[in-house]
């Protein structure tokens, strides 16, 4: 026998593909999921007493049903709901009948002997719950049948597949396992043993510290399920202060914490950690020119760096499906207590904005994020970038919101935008106040829905770009010294007082 042609292979995928999950399921021999007798008691009462319709309408769908005819009768009843009118045998029969679907469901004496099966509708939440489930098992075999299908096919792009199997699999939690509202007595319940606990520890901080004493005296910490946008110019050194920050609360406070980095690859950024934690210059440790003492003091200073729960991930074009796979699984097997992006203008919203443009891309990505935060119940810190009009501005270079690229998505989804200004990049060599800017950088808290709105100073070093407290020593160091030679016989050149410091970058490197 010859062998089918193009269009006769053609022709049997159309035809496999239209195959519903129920076919496919009949020609394997068994039963999709389902539970028809509790749809139908599950509609009788919807029609039987009014209570039960408001009780679970904002989680049934047309779809959860299995036969077709409960689809169809509860698609009338969901009219009647959004309509403010009456829902009861009577009404459903007549808007069935307006529909042109009385026939079609078994008639007027199907709709009475939905009724008929209960005698209340004490129950309809747990059989709804039941249902759904049933639903949902149909779902996971209709997406693991279409992703053995299409893995099949030899024109299919793995890297869309994965991303079209991970995006069908999240909206089904999604869309089914939404969390319900809770009365006041258990939030303030919950919002006291939070408080007591603060307490208790003496943090006085109900957040993720920073390691910044002033910036966590303004923030509290930061604060679960908070959205924080951390925004500059090329070269003020976001990425630093991010992964100083990240150092204070892995090694400090033992806190795990998950960095996406986007632009820089893991590798610069142990290297920046390394540099400021060892206090040994980049280029040193760039170019490998250590003397044996340097090597004994970058032994000595890394030690906490090794242990400390800090995973790095350099994906890059990371898109928002994936950060949310990873950031589930980081959750399970770490308990991470902050994620921080770099930066979210590298992000891809994925295969869902193909034909719009980049501002709604952002927009995704923003609305995304937060709801990544919600989800997981931890703060997030995304990085994003300025536009030029900082540059152009004249006078003071002090960034406001509206420089913030692509800047309404992320102001409105961010609970805190902050702004990283060091006056001397610009050649600006006196604060407002007169003070000297040289070493010094400004954190500037421009929203705070939370809480007020501050600048905040931290010490920039920028041989080891990293920040500081204020009040750390700003000891010039001279490249022609060896740095720390004394190490071991007496205190370092430049010491930083116990302030949770932190760690950054190659100077070559953009921050």
């Amino acid at each position: 026998m010859e062998n089918m042609n193009e269009d006769s292979r053609d022709g049997v995928r159309k035809k496999y593909r239209k195959q519903s999950i129920t076919q496919v399921l009949i020609e394997q021999g068994k039963v999709p999921p389902q539970a028809t007798e509790l749809e139908e008691a599950v509609l009788g009462a919807l029609m039987l007493e009014k209570d039960a319709l408001t009780s679970v309408i904002d989680s049934l769908k047309p779809e959860v049903f299995y036969k077709e005819t409960h689809r169809i009768i509860f698609h009338a009843i969901h009219n009647l709901f959004k309509r403010s009118e009456p829902v009861d045998i009577l009404t459903v029969t007549n808007e069935l009948r307006t529909l042109g679907d009385l026939d079609l469901v078994g008639g007027p004496y199907f709709i009475t002997q939905l009724t008929n099966r209960i005698a209340s509708s004490a129950n309809v939440e747990y059989h709804v719950k039941i249902i759904t489930q049933k639903f949902i098992q149909r779902e996971l075999i209709r997406i693991s049948n279409e992703i053995i299908r299409d893995a099949y096919e030899d024109t299919t792009d793995v890297f869309d597949l994965l991303d079209k199997a991970e995006k069908n699999l999240f909206s089904v939690s999604d869309n089914n396992l939404r969390r319900n509202y809770q009365d006041m007595q258990t939030l303030v319940s919950e919002a006291i043993k939070e408080i007591e606990a603060s307490i208790k520890d003496g943090a006085h901080m109900r957040g993720v510290a920073s390691g910044f004493t002033e910036l966590d005296r303004v923030t509290s910490g930061w604060q679960k399920s908070d959205l924080v946008v951390l925004a500059a110019r090329p070269g003020m050194g976001k990425t630093a202060f991010v992964l100083s920050m990240a150092r204070n609360i892995a090694v400090e406070y033992k806190k795990a914490v998950a960095f996406f980095s986007l632009e820089m690859s893991a590798i610069q950024l142990v290297t920046r950690l390394i540099s400021s934690e060892s206090e040994l210059p980049s280029e040193k440790l760039k170019k490998g020119n250590l003397k044996n003492y340097e090597w004994e003091q970058l032994n000595a200073k890394i030690k906490d760096l090794i242990d400390a729960p800090l995973f790095i991930d350099d994906t890059p074009a990371l898109s928002i499906f994936e950060l949310r796979a990873k950031s589930r699984r980081l959750m399970q097997q770490h308990g991470i207590s902050l994620i921080i992006i770099d930066y979210l203008q590298l992000m891809s919203a994925g295969s869902d904005n193909k034909n719009g443009n980049r501002e709604q891309e952002i927009s995704n990505i923003s609305r995304s994020l937060k709801a990544l935060a919600k989800e997981l119940n931890i703060p997030i810190i995304a990085l994003s970038q300025l536009s030029r009009a900082v540059e152009t501005r004249g006078g003071s270079k002090k960034p406001i919101l509206s420089d913030l690229r692509e800047s309404g998505a992320i102001e409105q989804d961010a609970d805190i935008v902050m702004f990283i200004y060091r006056p001397e990049y610009y050649k600006i060599f006196e604060f407002e106040d007169g003070t000297p800017t040289n070493g010094i950088g400004e954190i500037i808290i421009a929203k705070h829905r939370n809480g007020a709105l501050r600048d905040v100073k931290l010490r920039f070093i920028e041989q080891f770009a990293k920040f500081a407290e204020l009040d750390a020593l700003n000891v010039e160091i001279d490249d022609s010294i060896p740095a720390n030679e004394n190490f071991f016989n007496e205190q370092p050149t430049t010491r930083i007082v116990q302030s949770k410091m932190n760690s950054d970058q190659n100077k070559d490197v953009p921050f």
